[in-house]
């Protein structure tokens, strides 16, 4: 389906994401340099909340698709930024 529906490589180690029509289960495949994963997840109770899809694909990026695969909102999920110290003691 990579190749063929998505017209990728899936030997690139590209994370490719595939969701149920209810929304409650994905499946995850990857290269990992020894041969393909494929990772199947569902929630009991609720639903992911995926992002919009444009073309067929969504990007995210590390922190989000981890809340995404905990089961969380992805979207409240934001990088902290490094504040420099005010001085050094």
């Amino acid at each position: 389906m990579v190749q063929s529906a998505l017209a990728q490589d899936p030997f690139t180690g590209t994370v490719f994401v595939f969701r149920a029509k209810r929304a409650d289960r994905m499946k995850i495949l990857f290269w990992d340099g020894s041969g393909l994963v494929m990772t199947y997840k569902r929630l009991e109770v609720n639903s992911f909340i995926w992002p919009a899809i444009r073309d067929g694909v969504i990007t995210l990026n590390r922190p989000q698709f981890e809340a995404l695969f905990a089961g969380l909102d992805w979207r409240r999920v934001r990088s902290l930024e490094p504040r420099r110290p005010a001085a050094a003691e």
